[in-house]
């Protein structure tokens, strides 16, 4: 079965598994808006969607890890997903957005009229627990169907690394790709150095856990509060032993995983 991946914007991308089409965190809005993201944090858009909805095409499914931030779910993606037959993402989502179907962790859902197997992942947007339930509920996703030689499909959703990620791992043994939502999230006037996604090391330490064939990075640039800088995440990590299972992607070209 073919597999491909093309990066839209942020951690918006098309992954193609056979005939069935999915789309994550959909953003489709212009650069240039500022936003408010609540409790005092704010950050403002500054990359374009490499294609739009219509270029884009049909869409079966959308796994959106949450939707209570517009870096990954904007006023554009909101409108976009009315038009989708099939939206996966947490229990709180569900509550507030009529259509979408909510997932506990580790709860499963086979995709009608397919063979691919969906899978909600541990996610916390924060090490501190006490402010979890102001970041709100995400969730990750790990993506199964038949003949998957070298491991299932891991999208991390925004995360930083906790004893999740280690539960992940043993609950799957070979993971082919590991797509990760980096990019240090954060806002320093308010939190300090508290981070919201992987930084580049932390990304790095999820992958000697999960032991992935591929990492693909995502979610790290196109904000202001992305506050690790694309060029350093790339020098970690061309420093690391995992230098040669990074892959970054070029916005709008599609990328082949290979036939699974």
């Amino acid at each position: 079965m073919k597999v491909s991946i093309t990066h839209i914007d942020t951690a918006c991308f098309l992954l193609e598994i056979g005939g069935l089409r999915i789309l994550t965190d959909p953003v489709f809005d212009p650069p240039g808006k500022i936003y408010s993201f609540g409790f005092g944090t704010f950050s403002k858009k500054y990359s374009a969607p490499a294609l739009s909805p219509k270029e884009i095409g049909r869409i079966d499914l959308v796994l959106l890890s949450h939707d209570q931030h517009e870096d990954n779910l904007d006023k554009s993606g909101r409108e976009f997903i009315k038009k989708v037959p099939l939206v996966l993402s947490t229990r709180p989502a569900a509550k507030r957005i009529p259509g979408i179907t909510g997932l506990d962790e580790w709860q499963s859902f086979e995709i009608p009229g397919t063979t691919v197997k969906v899978t909600a992942t541990p996610a916390q947007h924060t090490g501190l627990r006490m402010l979890n339930p102001i970041a709100g509920k995400v969730i990750g996703f790990i993506l199964e169907w038949p003949g998957q030689t070298n491991g299932v499909t891991y999208i991390s959703g925004d995360t930083v690394y906790f004893q999740g990620i280690d539960r992940i791992a043993e609950s799957y043994a070979k993971i082919d790709t590991a797509i990760l939502h980096t990019g240090r999230a954060g806002f320093p006037y308010l939190t300090g150095p508290l981070h919201y996604t992987f930084h580049a090391r932390d990304a790095l330490k999820a992958a000697q856990v999960l032991g992935p064939r591929r990492i693909i990075p995502v979610h790290c640039a196109g904000w202001w509060h992305f506050r690790e800088k694309e060029e350093h995440a790339h020098e970690v990590y061309s420093r690391s032993k995992f230098a040669d299972r990074i892959v970054q992607l070029s916005p709008g070209k599609p990328l082949v995983l290979g036939p699974e």
